[in-house]
């Protein structure tokens, strides 16, 4: 399982990034990315703090830990800067909080985020076809999410990936250890979003090609 969106105590996750990764080898990863929530408030603390333990934790061995970055609920007019200062800072994976209808995102940020230098816009919600045409032109990848509340406009996000070539990943958005997936759950969870079975490994196989190149 590779999973690319996870949060440890830097946000608003439950475990220091050594037992995040931990109980996420203990589930059966090969590969996790941390990409905590971070604004203007708080980017240059997070992020080079989570640059650090990776590099701890990918010279001690075991699955392969990404440091990034989620920006949250950042006013679109801030969104593409901010994505460039953390990748200056040592975000390997730039992921942005996309218009989820469980939460006021402001309209505009999934516009904001595919003209940035981002790898994942996540939860995008109902998303619209000018979002998609961009993300598509920018190889962009759109998240299906796990996450309750999230997951709720999985069937569109699917939908509108496939209809303009969209590479889709499947990610868990971690906060709790309990919310890891295994990969038999990432598949279950695919499938209902109503991709057709023949689709689900090459899915499954966007996150690792993702992977390789960063």
């Amino acid at each position: 399982m590779i999973d690319l969106h996870t949060h440890s105590f830097f946000s608003d996750g439950e475990l220091i990034p050594s037992e995040l990764v931990r109980r996420a080898e203990d589930t059966g990863y090969t590969t996790i990315a941390i990409t905590d929530h971070v604004d203007i408030s708080n980017y240059d603390f997070v992020v080079p703090r989570l640059a650090k333990a990776a590099k701890a934790l990918n010279g001690a061995g075991g699955i392969r830990v990404i440091p990034g970055a989620e920006i949250t609920h950042v006013p679109p007019a801030l969104i593409k800067g901010l994505a460039d200062s953390v990748r200056a800072l040592g975000a390997k994976l730039v992921i942005v909080h996309g218009e989820t209808i469980a939460e006021p995102v402001i309209t505009g940020t999934n516009l904001a985020a595919v003209g940035s230098d981002i790898d994942i816009l996540a939860h995008p919600g109902l998303v619209d076809d000018e979002t998609c045409e961009i993300a598509s032109t920018r190889g962009i990848h759109f998240e299906i999410s796990a996450r309750k509340g999230h997951c709720l406009t999985n069937g569109h996000v699917a939908k509108m990936a496939l209809k303009h070539n969209i590479k889709l990943v499947i990610n868990s958005d971690t906060h709790s250890p309990f919310d890891l997936l295994t990969i038999q759950k990432a598949k279950k969870t695919l499938k209902g979003t109503g991709i057709s079975e023949d689709k689900i490994d090459g899915i499954i196989n966007n996150s690792k090609t993702l992977v390789s190149r960063l």
